[in-house]
């Protein structure tokens, strides 16, 4: 059981956004919606809330207000370090 299921997030959500992640028009999409984010942004739940939301509408994908909070627990709860190469690495091994 994928880290992201003991959550409560979907697999079929996850794998739906995979697959149009792997648009690079979409990627840079939602690139360009995110921004370049910090250690900081990504502990502080409001920011967390607000990139959510610009990916999920870059994605074309509509969450209800629970998938949004679930979605930012997990995220607050990895304490993510986007300059750091080894979260990334992490990360990225997780949702393979």
């Amino acid at each position: 059981m994928p880290a992201y299921e003991k959550y409560g997030i979907r697999v079929e959500l996850v794998e739906r956004v995979k697959a149009k992640m792997r648009d690079p028009a979409t990627a840079e999409r939602v690139k360009s919606a995110v921004g370049k984010v910090t250690k900081a942004d990504l502990q502080n739940r409001a920011t967390v809330l607000r990139l959510i939301g610009a990916a999920a509408r870059a994605l074309g994908e509509k969450l209800s207000d629970k998938e949004k909070e679930t979605l930012a627990k997990f995220v607050l709860d990895r304490k993510i370090d986007p300059d750091n190469p080894l979260h990334l690495m992490k990360l990225w091994n997780l949702f393979r």
